[in-house]
């Protein structure tokens, strides 16, 4: 999959550049949700039909973001992760577009130009998608807007038993713990990767040795606490006990939460190597503990009740 940086400006000599016959898909896309995943897998199935390459566009940062709303500096698929998810499902071109208030001034008519200049043949968007100053432009005025230009796919959502299947609503999950209902709404595990770094050792002194990893994006933090995951390291993957935190037992305040992996079974040395946990199920909120033989305690209590779930999954 190719990926091209577009500038803010509809005028920059890229947007032109980038000109092919394609179908395009439109959306932000955190998450890659099974949502998202209806509409690009339609879009790609028509642009191998009619003999177009499959591009999708999608903006950076978050347009939620630049407005100043809490959390969307944090992305469910930070856009590493979004290029592995997306080249998966068969689309040939990433258009990450940097979205700033320049950009966010144009009009729905310039927008809708702008794709003509990208020779889009076909659009593909969700049944609720805005564009242009204000969110001023609709689906069907994409549609109408672009009729001499290109043809337009307007998808209905989807529902999970009941549940809109929507990026908003896995965050809520996320931050409600409610790991199970956040991965059926992905159609996946939710996941964290980063490399594997030196921290304070303390876990390998009460007999339950982790695995530090710092994310290596700005992934989305899950609710505090315990989970029940799967880690992957070096191409084999290991049930694991992953504690996502502030650690207060032992610090009245550090600044970002760390991500702590104890593997069942495992003692090499992997400092270095690239680590990602799956997270299975939410285990417990976080605590402080009054002594390190009751964080000990509970840590042996945690990790039993990781290793007989996750015996119930397939691998």
């Amino acid at each position: 999959m190719q990926t091209i940086h577009l500038l803010h400006s509809l005028e920059d000599a890229t947007w032109e550049q980038s000109k092919i016959p394609q179908a395009i898909i439109l959306g932000h896309f955190d998450g890659i949700h099974q949502g998202h995943q209806h509409v690009i897998k339609r879009a790609v199935a028509h642009a191998k039909e009619q003999g177009l390459i499959a591009g999708l566009m999608t903006f950076h940062p978050h347009p939620k973001g630049v407005f100043g709303k809490p959390g969307y500096d944090r992305y469910l698929t930070p856009l590493g992760e979004k290029e592995r998810q997306l080249e998966a499902l068969g689309v040939d071109r990433l258009y990450v577009v940097e979205f700033d208030t320049v950009f966010a001034q144009i009009t729905p008519s310039e927008f809708v130009h702008a794709l003509c200049r990208l020779d889009a043949k076909h659009v593909v968007c969700g049944f609720d998608y805005r564009f242009g100053h204000r969110g001023a432009g609709t689906a069907e005025m994409l549609r109408e807007e672009g009729k001499n230009c290109f043809t337009v796919d307007i998808v209905e959502p989807i529902d999970q038993d009941g549940t809109k299947v929507s990026s908003t609503r896995i965050r809520e999950c996320l931050d409600e713990g409610d790991v199970t209902l956040a991965n059926e709404l992905l159609g996946r595990s939710y996941m964290l990767r980063g490399e594997v770094v030196h921290g304070e050792k303390r876990g390998r002194a009460i007999g339950y040795p982790t695995a530090n990893v710092q994310p290596e994006e700005p992934y989305y933090i899950p609710k505090l606490g315990v989970y029940a995951v799967r880690a992957e390291v070096r191409g084999e993957t290991y049930d694991s006990v992953l504690s996502v935190g502030l650690k207060p037992t032992f610090h009245s305040h550090i600044p970002e939460p760390v991500v702590e992996a104890h593997l069942f079974d495992f003692h090499d040395d992997i400092y270095g190597e690239t680590m990602t946990v799956y997270l299975k199920k939410f285990i417990r909120g976080e605590q402080k503990f009054n002594s390190v033989q009751e964080l000990i305690n509970q840590i042996h209590l945690d990790a039993e009740q990781a290793k007989v779930y996750l015996r119930t999954l397939s691998k």
